[in-house]
């Protein structure tokens, strides 16, 4: 337990919140003190679901308060570059919604700022945090040789209102459940890919609702990836020379399955989002590093800007 909760504030009043709160809250290390949206009302409303004290009606507002120690950036994917870098410049550490950018250089920019500044930004890829990721991990050297990487992240989107849908806010299955793909295939590889091929299928509004991709590692070893919004599935698996081990809703708070060469065991379902404020807030109070920082926020912008110019362009992008 750190010696004093280190206070948050959420920007933004998107569904992700609901999700993140119920996890959060299991952790002594973190006390949610204010939330900040569009308008008064808006925030107004979630802070009395919630239980928050303190309702902004205006993100300068929440920005501005002196209280709010770090800033949970939930804004919609165009936006979050711009409202982090506020909150740098506003003295707040930043935990942002992945995927924190697509352009490398808002990457570098951003983590420029908070290291002039020294303040953590990290990208909250929360599935990172789970036990299940170093039980992955260590079970490669097991399957022999790696040679591929299986990833898979989708589900049924209902509806054509969603954020998620408009290009001008950098949607797209990619973006929104891809990139989870993407984190993983890089993970189990251990390196950056070289090479990438991506393949987008476009709904009425222009962005994709399905994304296929092919990763080329510089070892030789080639992921590949499904996400969309058009159907349900959620799996990591890493196939080797010798045998192979699959990750079963390795994206979710759930109960997890760890299938090697067909004998399966299951995990506990540890919130990884109770995991991840713990780790931000750990290192907030100088108790520990956090697990995400420049160099994976980059790897990802770098995969997911090659892959979208793929799909533009039908031809591979070399990195």
């Amino acid at each position: 337990m750190t010696a004093e909760p280190v206070r948050w504030g959420i920007l933004g009043t998107g569904d992700i919140n609901t999700r993140f709160l119920a996890g959060a809250r299991l952790t002594d290390t973190a006390d949610f003190v204010a939330v900040g949206s569009r308008t008064a009302a808006k925030a107004g409303d979630f802070a009395a679901r919630h239980g928050i004290p303190r309702a902004l009606g205006s993100y300068e507002e929440l920005l501005a308060d002196p209280d709010v120690e770090v800033i949970y950036n939930t804004l919609p994917n165009s936006l979050h570059h711009e409202w982090t870098l506020k909150s740098l410049a506003a003295g707040k550490h930043v935990l942002c919604e992945k995927p924190y950018s697509r352009h490398p250089a808002e990457v570098d920019e951003a983590f420029d700022a908070a290291d002039r500044a020294g303040l953590i930004l990290s990208e909250a890829f929360m599935w990172r945090h789970h036990p299940q990721v170093r039980q992955l991990v260590d079970s490669l050297p097991a399957v022999g040789p790696l040679q591929a990487i299986r990833a898979t992240f989708s589900y049924v989107q209902e509806g054509s209102a969603d954020i998620r849908l408009r290009p001008d806010l950098d949607g797209g299955s990619l973006m929104d459940v891809g990139c989870y793909c993407v984190s993983g295939l890089r993970l189990v590889a251990g390196e950056e890919p070289d090479l990438v091929y991506g393949i987008g299928v476009p709904g009425p509004s222009g962005v994709d609702v399905r994304f296929s991709g092919l990763l080329h590692f510089p070892s030789g070893v080639v992921g590949e990836f499904t996400s969309g919004f058009t159907s349900e599935h959620h799996t990591l698996e890493a196939i080797g020379g010798t045998g192979s081990v699959l990750l079963t809703n390795p994206w979710k708070s759930r109960p997890v399955s760890i299938v090697r060469d067909g004998a399966e065991s299951q995990l506990e379902a540890d919130n990884f989002y109770q995991l991840e404020v713990e780790n931000l807030s750990r290192a907030i109070r100088g108790e520990g590093a956090p697990l995400l920082g420049r160099d994976d926020a980059m790897g990802q912008a770098r995969a997911l800007d090659a892959l979208l110019r793929s799909a533009a362009a039908g031809e591979p992008v070399r990195l």
